[in-house]
């Protein structure tokens, strides 16, 4: 790398990680009170059928429990 190239690498680093911090730190909060009520509709879940979901995580975490699955405890029995 040219020294010219490393000397606006080392300008423009900071100045963008400083832009990305500010851009994050807002003070209101980005869903308001009143929106909350539609993000918790089960529409918005990412699962068409939460029952055979469920289903299906109770058995990988059965068959994966030893190595600790989902993230669920205990032994790879299933009994837990």
């Amino acid at each position: 790398m040219s020294m010219k190239f490393r000397n606006h690498v080392r300008f423009l680093v900071p100045i963008v990680l400083i832009g990305n911090l500010a851009a994050c730190g807002g003070i209101e909060p980005w869903v308001k009170p009143y929106e909350r009520g539609r993000l918790a509709d089960p529409i918005m879940s990412l699962d068409a059928d939460p029952v055979s979901n469920a289903y299906m995580q109770h058995v990988y975490e059965a068959r994966e429990g030893a190595r600790g699955g989902e993230g669920s405890s205990g032994g790879g029995c299933g009994c837990n």
